[in-house]
């Protein structure tokens, strides 16, 4: 799936990225990137998409390559399945269900709750929970489902992301809010009927169509894969070239 994607208006055209809403729908300020109309319905400028994607993948893959992180966030029905796998691809954490209100801004409160939720099921995975009845387990088991199902995507998350990745950024207006709050860039796919102020990183594009969104999300998460592999390349690389410097270093003082 990854693989053969590639940030180029050919592939942006076959995946339909450039179909917008109806007329009646849009948001006049996403007139700089409309191309034409066409049956009632807008047509995205592909060119200028190219540019601003192009220019939200550099500023992800410059977090990427140093360490940092990137939630990706996409609530609709279509794109729940896209953020969870290519999330998962890129290693990042991820939102697909509903947006817990204090992600971002009460992050300390949602931290405790991680860390229950991870000791919960260390403890389960132990077998910790065999000395309780079956209903205590089925109740424990319940709420960890429960947990699971709002914060599953950003258990591993230890501190605040680097920046925010939003598919649908109209469902997703209080993350967005809580990132502007934050201080915290965003990334976002704005589609005609967008607002595209609060989008640090807007790329026009189709955000309902499944081919268009993992188009977008697939080469946000490539991106951000080979990234962190670089990263861990040039590392071991330095590691290396260190462990010459002190044989040499080593060896001539030895002389």
């Amino acid at each position: 799936m990854y693989d053969d994607l590639e940030l180029s208006i050919e592939q942006m055209f076959k995946f339909g990225v450039h179909f917008g809403h109806k007329k009646s729908r849009w948001n006049p300020k996403m007139k700089p990137y409309i191309f034409s109309e066409k049956n009632h319905i807008h047509i995205i400028n592909l060119e200028k998409t190219l540019i601003l994607f192009k220019e939200a993948l550099e500023f992800a893959h410059h977090i990427a390559v140093n360490g940092g992180k990137i939630i990706f966030i996409g609530t609709k029905p279509q794109a729940r399945q896209v953020i969870e796998e290519s999330a998962r691809f890129s290693g990042m954490p991820f939102v697909n269900n509903r947006w817990l209100g204090g992600t971002l801004t009460n992050f300390q409160e949602i931290k405790k709750r991680i860390k229950y939720l991870n000791e919960q099921e260390e403890k389960m995975a132990k077998g910790e929970f065999e000395k309780y009845t079956k209903y205590e387990r089925l109740r424990f088991k319940k709420e960890m489902d429960r947990m699971n199902e709002k914060m599953g995507g950003i258990k591993k998350m230890d501190s605040l992301p680097q920046a925010i990745f939003v598919a649908d950024v109209k469902e997703n207006d209080l993350a967005v809010k809580e990132a502007k709050k934050m201080k915290i860039p965003v990334i976002g796919i704005v589609d005609t009927n967008v607002d595209p102020d609060p989008i640090d990183y807007p790329i026009p594009a189709n955000d309902d169509a499944l081919s268009s969104l993992r188009y977008i999300v697939g080469l946000m998460a490539k991106t951000l894969k080979e990234a962190k592999m670089n990263s861990k390349i040039a590392l071991n690389q330095g590691k290396a070239s260190l462990k010459d410097n002190i044989k040499k270093r080593t060896k001539n003082n030895s002389n």
